[in-house]
């Protein structure tokens, strides 16, 4: 997370080196808070002092994002250690600005305030508000979060303020930070779980699951500029994970073929109570999504308002497929409607010409069978369909994202060479000569 010249870095050999120190820094969550720019010099101290004593009590590795957002009225701190010294220094930093804040009469209040990917934050809310006001309720503290309307694709970190005296916020970190480690935590063992499907890959990196894990930029790129090369995209990652999407190995690893400009549609069917999270408020979260995926993403008009899901049209070439469907997966999981121990589950219908049914089921289903014993997604192509006026039949798909996914580039593949050996076909065959005149 160090951006070399563009913060300042303070911490203990101990902190971050060795081999424990390389487990925090790979697994652990960092606590990031935001403290106003006039009190960062108190914190740092003279020559560096403050911060080195409270590097060296706590056992932290403490990033302080000073050079980023020029004339911003606040800076970002990115705190590495374990759970206890992460909160150890949280207080230390809170009790020097509680003591400036003082001695100096700038402010009257200075508020407690954690940064956390917007993933994780509904879970740190609950069902109802239920966890945030249990925190409050326990400490004595009044929590804020900031709107969903401030963020957008290149800075997902929402702002936790936590109001209350110091002994009180310090009580709040810890209770929210348990939170939000659960949370993350979940997400890494379920995208290990999931990345196992896909070898060659590196499916994080596409701005899908973005809870902190190697989605993110450095920790100091969310609010600023980032010293990563020119081309490293806050979204999609470094140009060499882009590169891996493009020739992953067959085995039943995606492949996308580069620049490929081939428009595709899948009906993605998700919960009728999650429209209004996916649509965002006056449409921002949907256009916004459509505009990082490069797709075209519509939500149909429900059947009957009873059904208990609605269908999203999403139209675009494979990639933007790949990072919609992804990120509507990821969002369904963020606001909570699939529970943290729940796999998030998707119907999604592609069409294939009818031609080509019979060679995606296989001779006595063999194909559609080794498609769902290699991705465990469920695969069904219904035999009484009548062909739609395009000579097509849909095949519906159930999965989560990955095995979704799977299923869907090997049916295209599938799609592919049934058109071109009809093609050789129609070519082999001759054409009748014109009767002489």
């Amino acid at each position: 997370m160090g951006t070399g010249s563009r913060e300042q870095e303070f911490g203990q050999p101990g902190a971050m080196g060795g081999p424990q120190g390389s487990r925090h820094r790979q697994q652990d969550l960092p606590l990031r808070i935001l403290v106003p720019t006039q009190f960062v010099g108190a914190i740092i101290g003279k020559e560096g002092l403050t911060i080195k004593n409270i590097t060296k009590q706590t056992q932290s590795k403490v990033d302080i994002h000073r050079k980023e957002n020029a004339g911003a009225t606040e800076k970002a701190i990115t705190i590495h250690s374990s759970k206890e010294g992460c909160s150890q220094a949280c207080r230390m930093i809170l009790e020097i600005m509680e003591k400036e804040a003082n001695d100096t009469k700038i402010v009257e209040e200075v508020p407690m305030k954690i940064l956390a990917h917007n993933s994780l934050v509904g879970r740190l809310i609950g069902k109802e508000g239920r966890n945030l006001k249990k925190i409050e309720q326990d400490t004595g503290t009044k929590i804020t979060i900031s709107s969903l309307q401030d963020l957008t694709i290149y800075n997902q970190e929402r702002t936790i303020t936590v109001r209350g005296g110091v002994e009180e916020c310090c009580n709040a970190e810890v209770e929210i930070m348990k939170k939000l480690r659960e949370a993350h935590e979940n997400d890494v063992a379920s995208l290990n779980q999931q990345t196992n499907m896909m070898p060659g890959l590196n499916m994080s990196a596409l701005g899908i699951f973005s809870s902190g894990l190697s989605v993110l930029p450095p920790a100091s790129g969310l609010r600023g500029s980032l010293s990563t090369p020119a081309n490293y995209s806050p979204l999609l990652g470094p140009p060499s994970v882009l590169g891996g999407m493009y020739g992953v190995p067959s085995s039943g690893a995606l492949s996308f073929q580069q620049g490929s400009t081939e428009q595709e549609v899948v009906y993605l069917y998700i919960p009728t109570p999650a429209v209004g999270a996916l649509i965002g408020k006056k449409g921002q979260h949907i256009k916004e999504l459509a505009h990082f995926a490069g797709a075209s993403i519509k939500i149909a008009a429900p059947d009957n308002p009873e059904d208990p899901e609605r269908m999203v049209i999403i139209t675009g070439p494979p990639e933007a497929q790949f990072k919609a469907q992804g990120r509507i997966y990821g969002k369904l999981k963020e606001e909570n409607f699939f529970t943290s121990n729940e796999e998030v589950k998707l119907e999604a219908h592609i069409k294939v010409p009818s031609t080509a049914a019979g060679r995606v089921i296989g001779k006595g289903g063999k194909t559609v069978n080794e498609l769902q014993n290699l991705t465990s997604a469920e695969v069904i192509v219904p035999r009484d369909q009548t062909p739609d006026e395009n000579d097509e039949v849909f095949v519906k798909i159930i999965g989560h994202f990955f095995a979704s996914q799977t299923v869907q580039r090997k049916i295209r593949e599938i799609v592919q060479q049934v058109k071109q050996q009809e093609r050789k076909h129609q070519q082999m065959v001759p054409t009748p000569s014109q009767p002489s005149k």
